[in-house]
């Protein structure tokens, strides 16, 4: 079946249930898929039950109850089918709403999903949230009001970096929001933290563009704002966001300028970026990115539930719980960056490694990879490996890499899962940011293969999903 059919079969799901609980993961995407789920199912006066799991694996399977309620797995659950098998759950006890590749349970019971990976191109850039929002307004056009969750849990799952904007059918969710005037589509300098991040730090911290000059250097970005005007002292705190047209297109041809003066291309200077007027100014809640952040940050460090309720308009006592995490968060993952830099990686020919150990919580390792990247040997993948506390005969893999190492024809995702499979694992993701469980003991012979698998990518450069 196609979209419409499928997602008109799940809305009937829906309606023809008597009670719900959501099962979703504790990333951005998942807060919001699950809130985009949770807040139009109980508009219909249908009761709902959250659970949120880090990874949906035999262990975590106990949170998911025992009862009669429909089990609708947000962002999750199109990979472990063969759990909800075991578990003895029928097909009409469960709701897939996902966009991570399909493994069919393997007794073959057919469970009812809606996955973006089933509908081609114009789905293929859209996370959970998108799926689920796609599903509320099915279930109500009045749902619209839900875009902007869908906007963040798309921008939060990375489907806008690589094209520097969203596409398809989540550039048309952002655009449905854009109606309601909830959501401000605007182009501008491909930073992150341009609601509340002083501006010579946006352009210091950038580094994917690397911007000549500028990248890793604040003082030459405070004294280039200075120079063009847009600073009156080095010590000024203005963000992007306030900055009026005629400046903020001066600021981009100067630094294009640079760009093209150094050799580097300007392909990823310029992207779309997903304001909410609504917001307060200079809150991380202002615009997509940042607002993702603080929802992952709710989630790594297992508070998913206050995310949830930022989700859900709490502005007061759980708002500012969220914030004093977003702090903490970046604290922790300032310091995990360091550590990795000052401790070096190993160079293992096709990608770079550090096991970290029990130094810092597994559920960050991955975000810390991702920056420490940008100061290492950019054209190969990092991996980090690190021991999981709750799970102490298991290794939690992280890998991150850029754009244009999947160019090369690598694809994380593809390499950790048939890696991990060898090794009595599991591993799931992207094809740019991707991670794995496997047994303690094994991280050398791991390591091996994973190169091995990488090597052989680059050498086919065969392109990625």
């Amino acid at each position: 079946m196609g979209f419409i059919e499928d997602i008109s079969a799940a809305a009937e799901i829906i309606r023809n249930t008597h009670a719900v609980t959501l099962i979703s993961h504790i990333d951005a995407d998942g807060i919001t898929s699950e809130a985009i789920a949770a807040q139009a199912v109980a508009r219909l006066g249908i009761p709902v039950t959250p659970v949120f799991v880090r990874q949906l694996e035999p262990l975590t399977m106990r949170h998911v109850p025992d009862d009669d309620t429909l089990k609708v797995f947000t962002d999750l659950g199109a990979g472990q089918q063969n759990l909800m098998e075991e578990a003895g759950m029928k097909a009409d006890d469960v709701l897939i709403l996902d966009h991570h590749i399909n493994q069919p349970a393997p007794n073959g019971t057919i469970y009812p999903q809606v996955n973006a990976q089933f509908y081609g191109p114009e789905y293929a850039k859209c996370s959970a949230a998108g799926v689920a929002y796609m599903l509320a307004r099915k279930l109500d056009p009045d749902n619209a009001d839900l875009a902007e969750l869908a906007v963040v849990g798309n921008v939060g799952d990375m489907m806008a970096r690589e094209t520097c904007g969203l596409t398809g059918i989540a550039r048309w969710i952002a655009e449905d929001g854009a109606q309601t005037g909830r959501v401000r589509i605007a182009k501008g300098i491909n930073c992150y933290g341009l609601s509340t991040r002083p501006l010579h730090l946006c352009l210091a911290n950038s580094d994917d563009p690397i911007l000549p000059g500028l990248s890793g250097d604040p003082k030459a970005a405070a004294d280039l704002l200075m120079r063009l005007g847009i600073y009156q002292k080095s010590s000024d705190q203005r963000v992007w966001e306030s900055l009026e047209a005629e400046e903020a297109k001066i600021l981009a041809s100067v630094i294009a300028e640079q760009m093209i003066a150094n050799g580097e291309s300007t392909e990823r200077l310029f992207a779309e970026l997903y304001f909410f007027p609504h917001e307060t100014e200079l809150s991380p809640l202002r615009n997509a990115s940042e607002y993702a952040t603080m929802l992952n940050a709710c989630g790594r460090w297992a508070k998913p539930k206050i995310g949830e309720a930022v989700c859900f308009g709490d502005r007061g006592t759980q708002y500012r719980e969220a914030e004093h995490m977003l702090r903490h968060h970046r604290t922790i993952i300032r310091e995990l960056c360091e550590h990795i830099l000052s401790t070096g990686v190993a160079d293992a020919g096709h990608l770079q490694w550090i096991h970290t150990r029990d130094t810092y919580p597994d559920t960050i390792v991955g975000i810390g990879a991702g920056m420490a990247l940008s100061k290492l040997d950019p054209s190969k993948p990092i991996m980090v490996l690190c021991y999981v506390s709750d799970e102490p005969d298991l290794v939690k893999i992280s890998m991150r890499t850029y754009e244009k190492v999947l160019r090369r024809g690598v694809d994380l995702q593809a390499a950790l899962v048939a890696a991990a499979a060898e090794f009595d694992g599991a591993g799931g993701g992207h094809n740019i940011a991707a991670g794995a469980y496997i047994p303690k003991g094994c991280e050398d012979d791991f390591i091996r293969r994973v190169n091995e698998l990488i090597a052989g990518q680059f050498a086919t450069g065969a392109p990625h999903r």
